[in-house]
């Protein structure tokens, strides 16, 4: 059995009209399994490359989670109250069209499914288990494009860095933020691919600044109080994070850059309302869908830093 243990936590505002308590029960470890997928060329422009983990030949028609393997672990089940099946919380995952890699970008860049569906269901779980917050068991899956969008106020894009908005994607999607939608983009690392998903975003919100947020934001504090240096919540991938009791290392390198710095750069629409967070040179990810792989993985990293920030990221961006 492995638990949080005794984790200060305080309640922000009245989520979804559920957030009135903190609940801290044990977490149970996840067997750790592997699947594998085939490898072909991907097309110039590409939602569903036959590469990498998360992809499977369905994964372009998914709606949720729950319509792919899991990878990583065996991902857990719940029920919600028969009758408020929809009186929940969907963590709901953006299906993006990606450049092709080549020689020149090959690490600048991995696909929207990457470590799904495990991280969705998995942190889905956690945030059901660790809160008064009824959460959906099976996820989202969805196109920008997708009429049932606005249904979704909180939205997750991975791996970034080479994705390409469609031209019909770009004027929903900022009809979708200004109207009290969030966007959070995760697991990109060094400027390059800083500078891909910046590329787009601009064409969003031309007008938009980007706010470096410091560990003084409420957002840090919002439910668990996490008074630790910004760098300390940096998540590496779990194949560097599982050695990082010896070598100290939590960072990717890209191009030659050391990506040391964790960063959290926020986009507000005039009346300050949070409306895009991209948690650069970090990779909450992996702390998600990798909490099965190893003990000491989930115990510094996926424990102690990738479920807190998120339940707080999501509590803060619901209610405010």
């Amino acid at each position: 059995m492995r638990d949080f243990g005794e984790v200060p936590a305080r309640v922000c505002g009245n989520f979804f009209q559920a957030w009135s308590r903190i609940l801290l029960p044990g977490l149970t470890g996840l067997t750790l399994l592997c699947c594998s997928a085939g490898f072909a060329a991907p097309s110039p422009y590409d939602r569903n490359s036959h590469r990498g983990e998360g992809w499977n030949p369905n994964v372009h028609l998914a709606g949720t989670a729950r319509e792919s393997p899991w990878h990583s672990g065996p991902t857990p089940d719940w029920t919600n109250t028969v009758g408020f099946q929809k009186d929940v919380f969907s963590f709901a995952r953006v299906r993006w069209t990606r450049q092709t890699r080549s020689r020149q970008v090959w690490w600048n860049g991995g696909y929207w499914y990457s470590d799904y569906p495990d991280s969705d269901l998995n942190l889905s779980y956690r945030l059901q288990q660790l809160t008064s917050q009824k959460v959906n068991p099976n996820g989202r899956v969805i196109d920008l494009t997708d009429p049932e969008l606005f249904d979704y106020p909180f939205i997750y894009m991975v791996e970034p860095a080479l994705m390409i908005l469609e031209d019909a994607e770009v004027p929903i999607l900022r009809k979708f933020l200004l109207n009290g939608g969030f966007l959070m983009a995760d697991d990109f690392w060094g400027k390059p691919q800083w500078e891909g998903f910046e590329r787009q975003i601009r064409r969003v919100l031309p007008e938009g600044q980007w706010v470096e947020l410091e560990m003084d934001h409420p957002i840090f504090h919002s439910v668990y109080d996490l008074k630790v240096p910004k760098n300390q919540l940096q998540i590496p991938n779990v194949v560097i994070g599982r050695h990082a009791d010896v070598t100290g290392v939590t960072w990717e390198e890209h191009e030659g850059e050391v990506c040391k710095d964790n960063h959290f750069r926020a986009l507000f629409d005039a009346k300050n309302r949070l409306m895009v967070l991209g948690c650069y040179n970090t990779d909450n990810g992996d702390g998600w869908e990798r909490e099965g792989e190893d003990v000491y993985f989930f115990h510094r990293f996926s424990e102690n830093i990738a479920y807190p920030l998120a339940i707080n990221i999501i509590a803060y961006t619901m209610t405010h």
